[in-house]
């Protein structure tokens, strides 16, 4: 059993600081940079590059609708040519950056509102995968397992990657339970760890609704936005290398 742990790096922005993101860069092994689009900032991007290759983690760009004021976390009706070039442009700023300080970018992550967008929005996401088929890496993309994006991305010959999220609620369908309904996001390291161990050692997560979901994950999912991220990705960590789980990223 091997298991990539992510979180999402880097959503400070000038002199708003967001979580801890040197304590973890300690815990997981691949961290999700964000491109400027939702949060981050120039020095931020370098500085969270710069500790991730101190520490062999694993690069993302985590890339987002054009959304500061919302964080990301709002969805928007984007000309698909225009998407294109946005997702193009961040992923390029960081990858940019990343080999500067003697790293690169290994996959691409959507964030939020688009993340959840491309799970269903086909037009979109045949945009997110054109740009990074344009990137010309082969870099993959972090997705939902059943999701369109990841359906697209197999057609377009773009690798995929399916991902869990430990800290959230899921829908019976698979997808993930609305930030605008309450229990949407879970606080409890205990609670966390366990859903964890759960998705890497059985490949299922409990539904809001008690049902059983298949989630056959290669890499889990801790928020680094989410109060007490830093014992929540500990806890996840210590509960996973218990279990006989090995963590390593996937690139």
């Amino acid at each position: 059993m091997v298991i990539d742990l992510n979180a999402d790096l880097g959503e400070g922005f000038g002199v708003w600081r967001l979580g801890d993101d040197t304590a973890l860069l300690d815990v997981v092994t691949s961290a999700n940079v964000a491109c400027g689009f939702h949060a981050g900032d120039p020095l931020t991007i370098r500085r969270t590059c710069a500790a991730a290759v101190d520490r062999g983690v694993l690069i993302g760009a985590q890339v987002s609708y054009r959304d500061l004021a919302g964080f990301g976390r709002r969805e928007m009706d984007v000309d698909p040519e225009e998407l294109c070039a946005e997702v193009l442009y961040q992923l390029s700023a960081v990858d940019g950056i990343a080999r500067a300080m003697g790293g690169r970018v290994s996959y691409v992550k959507p964030h939020g509102a688009l993340y959840n967008r491309i799970c269903r929005d086909r037009e979109q996401a045949e945009a997110v995968v054109a740009a990074v088929a344009d990137h010309g890496e082969r870099l993959p993309l972090l997705s939902l397992p059943g999701s369109v994006v990841h359906e697209i991305a197999v057609r377009e010959g773009v690798p995929t990657v399916t991902e869990a999220f430990a800290d959230r609620a899921y829908t019976p369908e698979g997808t993930l339970v609305s930030r605008r309904s309450p229990g949407a996001v879970l606080h409890d390291p205990g609670e966390v760890a366990a859903r964890a161990v759960r998705m890497a050692t059985r490949g299922t997560v409990t539904a809001i609704d008690g049902s059983e979901v298949t989630v056959g994950a290669r890499s889990i999912c801790v928020h680094g936005d989410t109060p007490g991220a830093v014992a929540l990705a500990r806890a996840v960590r210590d509960g996973l290398v218990a279990a006989g789980v090995t963590l390593r990223a996937f690139g």
